[in-house]
C-alpha cells in the first residue's frame, strides 16, 4: 500500500504531510501540511480521510474512509469518525462516540461517551449528544440542546434551544422541539 502521508514531530504530536493528492476536488495536494495526530493509527493511510489545519486526533481515536477533521476540532479517546463525516470548527468527539455517514459536527458541538451520529445528521452550536444517544437520518441538534441516555432522534427532526431530551426516548418524523 502506497502511503498518503508522512509525519514530523511537533511537540508531543505528529504533524501530517501529504505525499499525494487526495479528494475528488484536490482538497489536499502533495506537500500540504495537515493537522496533528498522536500516532499513525489515528489516521488511515487508505481513502481520502484527512486531518486539516490545527485539528487533532489522539488516544485510540480513528479517522478513516473519506472523513475530514478540520480547523480546531478534536477527536480523542476511542472515538471513530468515518464514511464521509465531517468534524469541524471547535467540535469535540470523544469517548466511544461514532460519527459516520454524511454527518456534520461543527461549531462547539460535542459528541461523546457511546453516542452515535450518522446519516445526514447535523450537530452544531453548543449542542451535546452523549450517553447511548443516536441521532441520524436528517435530524439536527443545535443551540444548547442536549440529547442523552438511550434517546433516538431520527428523520426530519430538529432539537434546538435549551431542549434536553434524555432517558429512553424516541423522536421520529417531523417535529420541532424548542426548549
Amino acid at each position: 500500500m502506497e502511503k498518503k502521508y508522512s509525519t514530523v514531530k511537533e511537540g508531543n504530536m505528529l504533524r501530517i504531510i501529504a505525499l499525494k493528492r487526495l479528494g475528488e476536488f484536490d482538497q489536499v495536494v502533495k506537500g500540504d501540511k495537515g493537522g496533528l495526530i498522536e500516532k499513525e493509527e489515528n489516521l488511515s493511510q487508505e481513502g481520502d480521510c484527512w486531518v486539516f489545519e490545527d485539528a487533532q486526533v489522539s488516544g485510540n481515536a480513528q479517522v478513516y474512509e473519506n472523513a475530514f477533521v478540520l480547523e480546531s476540532a478534536c477527536v480523542s479517546g476511542n472515538a471513530k469518525v468515518y464514511g464521509n463525516a465531517c468534524v469541524t470548527e471547535k467540535a469535540q468527539i470523544s469517548g466511544n462516540a461514532r460519527v459516520y455517514g454524511e454527518a456534520l459536527i461543527c461549531e462547539n458541538a460535542m459528541v461523546y461517551e457511546n453516542a452515535q451520529v450518522y446519516g445526514d445528521a447535523y450537530i452544531l452550536g453548543n449542542a451535546q449528544v452523549y450517553g447511548d444517544a443516536r441521532v441520524y437520518d436528517n435530524a439536527k441538534v443545535f443551540g444548547k440542546a442536549e440529547v442523552c441516555g438511550h434517546t433516538e432522534i431520527k428523520g426530519d427532526v430538529e432539537v434546538s434551544g435549551k431542549a434536553c431530551i434524555s432517558g429512553k426516548t424516541e423522536i421520529k418524523g417531523y417535529k420541532n422541539t424548542e426548549g
